[in-house]
């Protein structure tokens, strides 16, 4: 599989000659950073400290991924609350063996995008509009930050491909929201943490309440089982079609919405160090994904051409989903 950790961006300012890995940040670094942000944030909910650096370019990034008020605030606590009663071991185990062998039906990557249009994700607390728009925003701010780094841009489109289960009949709680690992303690930063898990057997049941629960120390995310979801979902469906998308995308679809890990610094006690070089992936991506989420809505039909080139690249012909 092709690598691209050679050209990782070490500023929003620097140039294609410095991506050798002298010049690359150290995660210590990094980690460090979301340490400091984690532990001196103010109010109730840890989840909302880290904020990844970017300029905002419609609304200040305090306003984004308010757990705690707005028009939205019913829709999105309703959601986690069922999402975090009913994401148990047993039963992500459960929905590994209903969707891993990606026998639903057969469509293309494009044909899958466009069918977003008819859902709008009730965990986010940021949009109110159709996902595929989401896609497109999303694509179009990194190709204006990344213009050499095509697969990046694609996976800008696809990341939230996964949510097409809800269109499936799978309720949004098993498919959108923030992820995080079952089988161990739920962390703290957890969205909701504290009202939202008395309902979830697993958290009432020793074996799993402890820290590394039935896990070892530094064992990896891959042998870790996350709360079912898109980002799994999508995953799988790439690496079942062997699509030629790099590591480092991989890692950005399967764990963005493990806001819990790369945007506090939790659950790093699971972790070994290919995770913690790809988390600088990940956080570079979580720019992009949630900063461009406003309701100047793009001119999909006028982006289709240049980004169905880059599924044909990445992802093409028909996919068994």
């Amino acid at each position: 599989m092709l690598s691209t950790a050679n050209a990782f961006p070490v500023t929003d300012t620097q140039t294609d000659t410095q991506t050798d890995t002298q010049t690359r940040p150290t995660f210590s670094a990094t980690l460090g950073q979301c340490w400091l942000k984690y532990h001196l944030a103010s109010g109730p909910d840890p989840s909302l400290a880290y904020r990844p650096n970017l300029m905002p370019e419609t609304k200040d990034k305090e306003d984004y991924r308010n757990f705690k008020t707005g028009s939205l605030f019913d829709r999105v606590y309703n959601t986690y609350k069922l999402m975090h009663t009913h994401q148990t071991l047993d039963f992500v185990k459960q929905k590994h063996s209903e969707w891993s062998s990606c026998n639903r039906t057969q469509m293309s990557m494009m044909d899958a995008i466009v069918s977003l249009d008819q859902l709008v994700d009730e965990s986010d607390p940021d949009v109110d509009f159709p996902n595929s728009f989401h896609a497109f925003q999303t694509a179009e701010g990194i190709r204006q930050a990344h213009p050499d780094k095509d697969w990046f841009q694609l996976v800008g489109l696809i990341h939230d491909v996964g949510k097409i289960l809800a269109l499936w009949d799978e309720p949004q709680w098993a498919v959108v929201g923030d992820t995080f690992p079952v089988g161990c303690e739920f962390q703290n930063s957890i969205v909701f943490r504290s009202n939202s898990f008395q309902d979830n057997p697993d958290d009432k049941n020793p074996a799993y309440r402890t820290k590394y629960g039935i896990y070892e120390p530094n064992c990896g995310l891959d042998n870790i089982y996350m709360s079912w979801g898109h980002d799994e979902y999508l995953y799988r469906v790439l690496m079942k079609n062997k699509c030629s998308v790099p590591e480092e995308g991989l890692y950005m679809i399967r764990y963005h919405s493990f806001y819990p890990w790369h945007s506090n610094g939790d659950y790093m006690h699971l972790c070994n160090d290919k995770d913690l070089q790809m988390m600088l992936w990940v956080q570079e991506f979580n720019k992009f994904d949630l900063y461009t989420k406003t309701t100047d809505l793009p001119d999909v039909d006028n982006l289709k051409p240049y980004y169905q080139s880059l599924i044909d690249k990445y992802c093409p012909g028909i996919l068994q989903w």
